[in-house]
């Protein structure tokens, strides 16, 4: 039986330290940080649920990140 791929590991980040940040400059924060995927969504908007380790989510209402969260 072939071994359990491990996911990489994630940035050490809290995803509230992004809440409020200007959405350009929360994501280059991000990447500098070390997340390899972030993805800016508006309010409301349909998504899979799948989890992606190393990705970062933000909510952007009015060029603001309203909400940050993992996967």
């Amino acid at each position: 039986m072939a071994p359990i791929p491990t996911p990489p590991a994630e940035p050490s980040d809290t995803p509230d330290a992004y809440v409020g940040l200007d959405a350009g400059g929360a994501e280059r924060q991000a990447r500098a940080r070390g997340w390899s995927t972030v993805r800016a969504l508006p309010p409301g908007a349909i998504i899979t649920m799948e989890y992606l380790s190393g990705r970062l989510n933000f909510e952007v209402t009015d060029g603001r990140v309203t909400r940050c969260w993992k996967g």
